[in-house]
Protein backbone atom coordinates (compact mmCIF):
# COMPACT_ATOMS: atom_id res chain seq x y z
CA UNK A 1 0.00 0.00 0.00
CA UNK A 2 1.44 3.29 -1.13
CA UNK A 3 -0.13 5.55 1.40
CA UNK A 4 -0.92 5.01 5.10
CA UNK A 5 -4.34 5.68 6.38
CA UNK A 6 -4.96 8.45 8.86
CA UNK A 7 -5.38 6.01 11.72
CA UNK A 8 -2.07 4.28 10.98
CA UNK A 9 -0.28 7.60 10.92
CA UNK A 10 -1.78 8.56 14.26
CA UNK A 11 -0.80 5.18 15.73
CA UNK A 12 2.75 5.41 14.46
CA UNK A 13 3.07 8.96 15.74
CA UNK A 14 1.84 7.90 19.19
CA UNK A 15 4.23 4.93 19.31
CA UNK A 16 7.17 7.12 18.31
CA UNK A 17 6.16 9.69 20.95
CA UNK A 18 5.88 7.02 23.65
CA UNK A 19 9.26 5.54 22.67
CA UNK A 20 10.86 8.99 22.66
CA UNK A 21 9.31 9.76 26.04
CA UNK A 22 10.57 6.47 27.46
CA UNK A 23 14.05 7.00 26.09
CA UNK A 24 14.08 10.61 27.28
CA UNK A 25 13.00 9.67 30.81
CA UNK A 26 15.66 7.00 31.04
CA UNK A 27 18.22 9.44 29.65
CA UNK A 28 17.27 11.94 32.33
CA UNK A 29 17.70 9.16 34.88
CA UNK A 30 21.18 8.50 33.52
CA UNK A 31 20.22 5.18 31.90
CA UNK A 32 21.53 4.69 28.39
CA UNK A 33 19.33 2.12 26.71
CA UNK A 34 21.68 1.85 23.76
CA UNK A 35 24.71 0.92 25.86
CA UNK A 36 25.29 -2.50 27.37
CA UNK A 37 25.62 -2.74 31.16
CA UNK A 38 25.95 -5.27 33.97
CA UNK A 39 23.91 -5.36 37.15
CA UNK A 40 25.23 -5.96 40.67
CA UNK A 41 23.63 -5.86 44.09
CA UNK A 42 24.95 -4.15 47.19
CA UNK A 43 23.58 -4.90 50.65
CA UNK A 44 23.17 -2.10 53.22
CA UNK A 45 21.51 -1.80 56.60
CA UNK A 46 20.76 1.91 56.03
CA UNK A 47 20.71 3.59 52.60
CA UNK A 48 20.68 7.11 54.16
CA UNK A 49 18.27 8.59 51.63
CA UNK A 50 19.82 7.05 48.51
CA UNK A 51 17.47 7.50 45.54
CA UNK A 52 16.96 5.59 42.33
CA UNK A 53 18.84 6.78 39.26
CA UNK A 54 21.56 8.21 41.51
CA UNK A 55 25.14 8.07 40.23
CA UNK A 56 27.50 5.23 41.08
CA UNK A 57 31.06 6.52 41.44
CA UNK A 58 34.46 4.85 41.46
CA UNK A 59 37.46 7.03 42.24
CA UNK A 60 35.22 10.06 41.72
CA UNK A 61 34.19 8.96 38.21
CA UNK A 62 30.63 7.96 37.28
CA UNK A 63 30.61 4.34 36.14
CA UNK A 64 26.90 3.60 36.46
CA UNK A 65 23.59 4.38 38.10
CA UNK A 66 21.34 3.06 40.84
CA UNK A 67 18.76 0.99 38.98
CA UNK A 68 16.54 -0.12 41.84
CA UNK A 69 16.29 -0.28 45.65
CA UNK A 70 14.70 -3.36 47.20
CA UNK A 71 13.90 -4.05 50.85
CA UNK A 72 15.00 -7.53 51.85
CA UNK A 73 11.95 -8.95 53.60
CA UNK A 74 13.77 -12.23 54.17
CA UNK A 75 16.35 -10.39 56.33
CA UNK A 76 14.59 -7.46 58.03
CA UNK A 77 16.91 -4.50 58.41
CA UNK A 78 18.73 -5.16 55.13
CA UNK A 79 18.27 -3.26 51.88
CA UNK A 80 19.48 -4.42 48.45
CA UNK A 81 20.58 -1.76 46.01
CA UNK A 82 20.73 -2.81 42.37
CA UNK A 83 23.33 -0.91 40.38
CA UNK A 84 23.97 -0.86 36.67
CA UNK A 85 27.57 -0.30 35.58
CA UNK A 86 29.28 -0.16 32.22
CA UNK A 87 29.78 -3.59 30.71
CA UNK A 88 33.52 -2.96 30.33
CA UNK A 89 33.81 -2.19 34.06
CA UNK A 90 34.72 -5.35 35.95
CA UNK A 91 34.46 -5.12 39.72
CA UNK A 92 37.34 -6.85 41.60
CA UNK A 93 36.55 -9.05 44.57
CA UNK A 94 36.86 -7.18 47.82
CA UNK A 95 35.06 -4.14 46.37
CA UNK A 96 32.82 -2.40 48.89
CA UNK A 97 30.01 0.08 48.42
CA UNK A 98 29.91 3.17 50.62
CA UNK A 99 27.31 5.90 50.92
CA UNK A 100 28.59 9.48 50.85
CA UNK A 101 26.25 12.11 52.23
CA UNK A 102 26.36 15.44 50.39
CA UNK A 103 26.48 18.85 52.02
CA UNK A 104 23.08 19.96 50.67
CA UNK A 105 21.35 16.66 51.29
CA UNK A 106 21.05 13.50 49.26
CA UNK A 107 23.44 10.62 49.05
CA UNK A 108 25.79 9.15 46.45
CA UNK A 109 27.01 5.59 46.11
CA UNK A 110 30.77 5.23 45.91
CA UNK A 111 32.61 1.98 45.15
CA UNK A 112 35.89 1.20 46.89
CA UNK A 113 37.54 -1.13 44.41
CA UNK A 114 39.38 -4.20 45.61
CA UNK A 115 42.53 -5.87 44.30
CA UNK A 116 42.13 -7.13 40.70
CA UNK A 117 44.55 -9.99 41.45
CA UNK A 118 41.90 -11.54 43.75
CA UNK A 119 39.50 -12.09 40.85
CA UNK A 120 36.30 -10.33 39.80
CA UNK A 121 32.62 -10.46 40.65
CA UNK A 122 30.25 -11.95 38.09
CA UNK A 123 27.25 -9.88 36.97
CA UNK A 124 24.38 -10.40 39.40
CA UNK A 125 26.65 -11.03 42.43
CA UNK A 126 26.02 -9.29 45.74
CA UNK A 127 28.67 -6.88 46.98
CA UNK A 128 29.11 -6.08 50.67
CA UNK A 129 28.11 -2.58 51.66
CA UNK A 130 30.14 -0.52 54.12
CA UNK A 131 28.00 1.12 56.79
CA UNK A 132 30.75 3.30 58.22
CA UNK A 133 29.77 6.89 58.81
CA UNK A 134 30.74 9.50 56.28
CA UNK A 135 31.91 13.03 56.85
CA UNK A 136 28.43 14.50 57.12
CA UNK A 137 27.33 11.75 59.53
CA UNK A 138 30.30 12.53 61.73
CA UNK A 139 29.45 16.21 61.46
CA UNK A 140 25.91 15.41 62.60
CA UNK A 141 27.34 13.61 65.63
CA UNK A 142 29.51 16.63 66.38
CA UNK A 143 26.56 19.05 66.29
CA UNK A 144 25.38 18.28 69.89
CA UNK A 145 28.90 18.80 71.15
CA UNK A 146 29.13 22.05 69.22
CA UNK A 147 25.86 23.16 70.80
CA UNK A 148 27.28 22.47 74.26
CA UNK A 149 30.42 24.39 73.39
CA UNK A 150 28.37 27.30 72.09
CA UNK A 151 26.50 27.37 75.39
CA UNK A 152 29.79 27.55 77.26
CA UNK A 153 31.06 30.24 74.87
CA UNK A 154 27.89 32.26 75.50
CA UNK A 155 28.45 31.96 79.26
CA UNK A 156 32.07 33.01 78.78
CA UNK A 157 31.05 36.06 76.74
CA UNK A 158 28.51 37.01 79.42
CA UNK A 159 31.22 36.73 82.06
CA UNK A 160 33.58 38.86 79.95
CA UNK A 161 30.91 41.50 79.49
CA UNK A 162 30.28 41.55 83.24
CA UNK A 163 34.00 41.87 83.87
CA UNK A 164 34.33 44.66 81.31
CA UNK A 165 31.50 46.57 82.99
CA UNK A 166 33.16 46.29 86.41
CA UNK A 167 34.17 49.80 87.61
CA UNK A 168 37.23 48.31 89.35
CA UNK A 169 38.67 47.11 86.05
CA UNK A 170 40.95 50.19 85.53
CA UNK A 171 42.50 49.76 88.97
CA UNK A 172 42.94 46.04 88.30
CA UNK A 173 44.72 46.86 85.06
CA UNK A 174 46.96 49.36 86.85
CA UNK A 175 47.84 46.73 89.45
CA UNK A 176 48.57 44.27 86.67
CA UNK A 177 50.88 46.80 85.01
CA UNK A 178 52.62 47.40 88.35
CA UNK A 179 53.07 43.67 88.86
CA UNK A 180 54.41 43.35 85.33
CA UNK A 181 56.91 46.16 85.97
CA UNK A 182 58.04 44.46 89.20
CA UNK A 183 58.44 41.19 87.37
CA UNK A 184 60.52 42.91 84.69
CA UNK A 185 62.75 44.45 87.35
CA UNK A 186 63.12 41.10 89.11
CA UNK A 187 63.97 39.51 85.79
CA UNK A 188 66.70 42.11 85.15
CA UNK A 189 68.13 41.55 88.64
CA UNK A 190 68.07 37.82 88.10
CA UNK A 191 69.84 38.19 84.77
CA UNK A 192 72.44 40.42 86.46
CA UNK A 193 72.92 37.80 89.16
CA UNK A 194 73.30 35.04 86.62
CA UNK A 195 75.72 37.11 84.55
CA UNK A 196 77.98 38.40 87.37
CA UNK A 197 77.62 36.51 90.65
CA UNK A 198 76.87 33.05 89.35
CA UNK A 199 80.22 32.60 87.49
CA UNK A 200 82.11 33.71 90.61
CA UNK A 201 80.08 31.33 92.78
CA UNK A 202 80.68 28.56 90.28
CA UNK A 203 84.44 29.23 90.44
CA UNK A 204 84.39 29.03 94.23
CA UNK A 205 82.45 25.80 94.14
CA UNK A 206 84.98 24.42 91.67
CA UNK A 207 87.88 25.34 94.01
CA UNK A 208 86.06 23.78 96.97
CA UNK A 209 85.59 20.66 94.90
CA UNK A 210 89.29 20.61 94.04
CA UNK A 211 90.17 20.98 97.74
CA UNK A 212 87.86 18.13 98.65
CA UNK A 213 89.50 15.97 96.01
CA UNK A 214 92.96 16.89 97.34
CA UNK A 215 91.89 16.11 100.91
CA UNK A 216 90.49 12.80 99.78
CA UNK A 217 93.75 11.98 98.04
CA UNK A 218 95.70 12.80 101.24
CA UNK A 219 93.38 10.59 103.28
CA UNK A 220 93.89 7.80 100.81
CA UNK A 221 97.66 8.22 101.14
CA UNK A 222 97.56 7.84 104.97
CA UNK A 223 98.42 4.48 106.51
CA UNK A 224 95.07 4.06 108.18
CA UNK A 225 95.79 0.47 109.15
CA UNK A 226 98.89 1.43 111.17
CA UNK A 227 97.03 4.33 112.79
CA UNK A 228 94.15 2.06 113.75
CA UNK A 229 96.63 -0.46 115.19
CA UNK A 230 98.17 2.26 117.38
CA UNK A 231 94.74 3.35 118.51
CA UNK A 232 93.89 -0.26 119.42
CA UNK A 233 97.16 -0.53 121.41
CA UNK A 234 96.44 2.71 123.27
CA UNK A 235 92.93 1.56 124.07
CA UNK A 236 94.42 -1.69 125.37
CA UNK A 237 96.71 0.27 127.70
CA UNK A 238 93.79 2.37 128.89
CA UNK A 239 91.76 -0.74 129.56
CA UNK A 240 94.68 -2.33 131.47
CA UNK A 241 95.10 0.84 133.56
CA UNK A 242 91.39 0.87 134.31
CA UNK A 243 91.52 -2.74 135.43
CA UNK A 244 94.49 -2.01 137.76
CA UNK A 245 92.65 0.97 139.20
CA UNK A 246 89.75 -1.30 140.04
CA UNK A 247 92.01 -3.85 141.86
CA UNK A 248 93.45 -3.47 145.39
CA UNK A 249 96.84 -4.99 144.72
CA UNK A 250 98.46 -1.64 143.89
CA UNK A 251 98.78 1.79 145.51
CA UNK A 252 96.47 3.57 143.07
CA UNK A 253 93.87 0.86 143.42
CA UNK A 254 94.07 1.07 147.22
CA UNK A 255 93.65 4.84 147.10
CA UNK A 256 90.58 4.48 144.90
CA UNK A 257 89.00 1.40 146.47
CA UNK A 258 90.22 1.06 150.14
CA UNK A 259 87.94 3.17 152.32
CA UNK A 260 90.06 2.56 155.46
CA UNK A 261 93.12 4.02 153.78
CA UNK A 262 91.06 6.94 152.65
CA UNK A 263 89.74 7.49 156.17
CA UNK A 264 93.27 7.29 157.66
CA UNK A 265 94.57 9.78 155.16
CA UNK A 266 91.65 12.03 155.93
CA UNK A 267 92.27 11.69 159.68
CA UNK A 268 95.99 12.39 159.22
CA UNK A 269 95.29 15.43 157.12
CA UNK A 270 92.85 16.65 159.77
CA UNK A 271 95.40 16.12 162.58
CA UNK A 272 98.07 17.98 160.57
CA UNK A 273 95.63 20.80 160.04
CA UNK A 274 94.84 20.99 163.75
CA UNK A 275 98.57 20.95 164.56
CA UNK A 276 99.18 23.88 162.22
CA UNK A 277 96.30 25.82 163.74
CA UNK A 278 97.64 25.22 167.29
CA UNK A 279 101.14 26.13 166.16
CA UNK A 280 99.89 29.43 164.85
CA UNK A 281 97.89 30.17 168.00
CA UNK A 282 100.50 28.90 170.57
CA UNK A 283 103.92 29.09 168.99
CA UNK A 284 105.65 29.21 172.43
CA UNK A 285 104.65 25.65 173.09
CA UNK A 286 106.82 24.46 170.27
CA UNK A 287 109.57 27.13 169.83
CA UNK A 288 111.70 28.59 172.76
CA UNK A 289 114.00 31.46 171.88
CA UNK A 290 115.81 33.85 174.29
CA UNK A 291 118.79 36.19 174.04
CA UNK A 292 119.75 35.67 177.71
CA UNK A 293 119.49 32.00 177.98
CA UNK A 294 116.82 29.54 178.78
CA UNK A 295 114.67 29.87 181.84
CA UNK A 296 114.00 26.87 183.96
Amino acid sequence: MKYFTKEVKIGLTGAVAIAALFIGLNFLKGINLFKSSNSYYIEFSDIKGLAKSGPVLANGYKIGTVRDILYNYQLPGHVLVEISVDESMRLPKGTKGTLVTEMLGGCNLNLLLGNPEDGHYAPGDTIQGDDTKGLMDKAADIVPQVEQIMGKVDTLLTTLNTLAANPNLPSIMENAQSITANLNQSSRQLNLLLRNDLPELTGKMSRIGDNVITLTDHINELDLQATLSKVDTTLGYVQLMTEKMNRKDNTLGLLLNDSALYNNLTHTAGSANNLLIDLKENPKRYVHFSLFGRKN
